[in-house]
């Protein structure tokens, strides 16, 4: 059975190279990584205290959200262009652009959900 992370836009997930790396000797062992991440891409060490990949193919690609709010600076990802050249050669934007209408139609009966259930009350 497939994982809900192993492909993006049809692409199989193991072949995009895009996934955080910490520095050990940098990582002050906060957890913020570990407790903001929705994808479980890390888990945690509770006896060095520190965090650790544990699974990297579940990173969003493209996301840096771990590497943003670390406050030691002590996580990286490869650089930009890995994503930028698997949207080219993959024809990202065109899949994308296909699946838009779907994604606002989605979101706008989720708006009116809201909207009666706020109602309702």
């Amino acid at each position: 059975m497939a994982g809900k992370f192993d492909e993006w836009f049809g692409i199989p997930r193991k072949t995009i190279k895009w996934y955080p790396t910490i520095d050990p000797a940098t990582c002050v062992g906060c957890g913020l990584c570990f407790m903001t991440c929705g994808r479980s891409v890390y888990s945690y060490d509770l006896n060095a205290k520190k965090p650790v990949v544990a699974n990297p193919y579940n990173c969003l690609v493209g996301c840096t959200t771990c590497a943003n709010i670390c406050p030691v600076g002590a996580i990286t990802f490869p650089s930009t262009e890995v994503v930028h050249e698997v949207i080219k050669q993959n024809k990202i934007i065109a899949k994308v652009r296909e699946l838009v209408p779907t994604k606002v139609q989605f979101m706008e009966e989720q708006q009116h959900e809201s909207e009666v259930t706020k109602k309702s009350l």
